[in-house]
């Protein structure tokens, strides 16, 4: 079963594609809202920043039908921009309702003297519960981060957290059959691969 991946004009479609295409998957990328909504198992990656993500959600349907999918109770996993718009909102833009998935909010980093933002680079993640996507990958391995915002969720949604300077951060987020990574899976070596053929054969 091919997994769909989600095309809205937001970049990083292609290092995904190719990282499922490395791992041996089948997939195919559209921005077809009917075609999202019939999910079996969707990926929603992207860059961005929040308004314009959400604005293109809602004029295509595209929010919807990730909406349906995780109703549906088919595997979803985010990317980057795809973990904050998971949330209720995202201070990002003066503040933007998102899609109301995962109790929460995306924040940005506070300032600190020779900090700078946005967070960019190989940083270590640790777990801090357990999950399938985790399958054979040691907590404290080093993933790839590009962002200023990052998702602030009660305890119970998050997996995995990451310190940037005097900041201590939320990088993997998840409920029931929805799982979503603030660091960048696709960019982040065998690690990250692992991480997502673990996404393409969990069954939640």
């Amino acid at each position: 079963m091919a997994i769909t991946v989600v095309d809205y004009n937001a970049g990083n479609l292609t290092s995904v594609m190719n990282a499922l295409s490395h791992i041996g998957v089948e997939a195919f990328s559209t921005r077809d809202a009917d075609v999202i909504a019939k999910a079996d198992r969707l990926i929603f990656p992207g860059v961005g920043a929040a308004a314009s993500a959400m604005e293109t959600l809602t004029k295509t349907g595209i929010g919807d039908a990730i909406k349906a999918v995780v109703k549906a109770g088919n595997p979803v996993l985010g990317i980057c921009i795809g973990c904050q718009i998971v949330l209720d909102e995202s201070e990002e833009d003066g503040g933007v309702k998102t899609l109301g998935l995962v109790p929460g909010k995306a924040v940005r980093f506070k300032d600190e003297p020779g900090l700078k933002i946005p967070h960019m680079g190989w940083n270590q993640v640790n777990f801090t519960r357990e999950h399938p996507i985790m399958k054979g990958i040691k907590s404290g391995c080093d993933f790839y981060y590009v962002h200023s915002y990052f998702p602030q969720v009660p305890a119970e949604y998050s997996f995995a957290e990451t310190t940037y300077g005097a900041q201590t951060f939320t990088g993997l987020i998840g409920k029931e059959n929805l799982i979503a990574s603030q660091f960048h899976q696709e960019k982040s070596g065998e690690v990250g691969l692992t991480m997502m053929k673990n996404f393409c054969e969990w069954a939640p």
